[in-house]
């Protein structure tokens, strides 16, 4: 009997913790977005500065995924199939972002790209622009989002183990061939699960864009930038429907994350 008490007092709390921090939230975006009716909420998320700004944010989470999903599969190659020296190192660069604020980040590449730091004259004089332009937002969020398909397929490559590749090689397969045929297709679900973290990430990043952005309406503004600029204005009803957007894709990767996780559990 003590058992199912105790059972049943967890799975309580945590239902109740659920629905403080997780249903009520979204339940209350949702219920502010359409609070004035259809007609506004549409005309919130389709004004030109919404609708560029979720370009933007479309955009940059669309370089960014590939861009990241080939770094991550080369690193954990590199790191799960050899040793070499720095190999630790490297590991350690790869968590980098989970361990430094985004807004730390971003002031990183402030220092780095602004118009005060040591390249900022040679930008300058080649009329090259990365604060405050869509460069930086790109660099800020390849930052921050990096980590997460290596850091998936690391273990999952490790786990593996490397026979069926050794047997390709031994057969005669070439490089390619060993990636396409083999290696994908051994890491194909776990790859999917990374990208959809990182399209996540990507999507929803605020505090290390916030930094380089320079928040210059209709330009550099992403749609979480947006939401917080028509919020501090007091349009809570066009910022809740940008929000909702963002809140739908949200909910949108999080069951594509389950459903790739649930296919990840089935044997083989």
């Amino acid at each position: 009997m003590r058992p199912r008490l105790v059972r049943a007092g967890l799975i309580g709390v945590a239902l109740a913790f659920l629905a403080l921090c997780l249903v009520m939230p979204l339940v209350a975006v949702f219920a502010e977005a359409f609070a004035k009716g259809f007609e506004v909420y549409w005309a919130s998320i389709s004004e030109p500065e919404a609708r560029r700004a979720l370009w933007l944010t479309a955009v940059v989470a669309g370089l960014s995924v590939p861009l990241n999903m080939t770094f991550g599969i080369a690193a954990a190659w590199a790191i799960a199939r050899f040793r070499f020296p720095g190999r630790q190192l490297l590991v350690t660069l790869i968590d980098l972002p989970f361990a430094v604020s985004p807004v730390i980040s971003g002031l990183i590449f402030v220092l780095l790209f602004g118009a005060q730091s040591a390249l900022g004259p040679w930008l300058e004089a080649h009329d090259i622009t990365i604060i405050f332009a869509i460069p930086g937002i790109m660099l800020a969020t390849l930052f921050v989002t990096f980590p997460f398909v290596a850091r998936e397929l690391i273990p999952m490559m490790e786990e593996q183990g490397a026979d069926a590749e050794e047997a390709a090689v031994a057969l005669g397969a070439s490089g390619v061939q060993l990636f396409w045929r083999v290696t994908l297709p051994q890491i194909s679900w776990g790859l999917m699960h990374g990208v959809v973290l990182l399209t996540a990430r990507a999507v929803g990043e605020f505090g290390a864009v916030s930094v380089v952005s320079g928040h210059i309406r209709g330009l550099t503004n992403t749609a979480p930038l947006h939401v917080e600029i028509l919020y501090n204005e007091y349009q809570f009803a066009a910022a809740f429907a940008v929000a909702s957007a963002l809140s739908l894709f949200a909910l949108l990767s999080l069951g594509l994350r389950r459903a790739v996780e649930w296919r990840m559990a089935q044997p083989r």
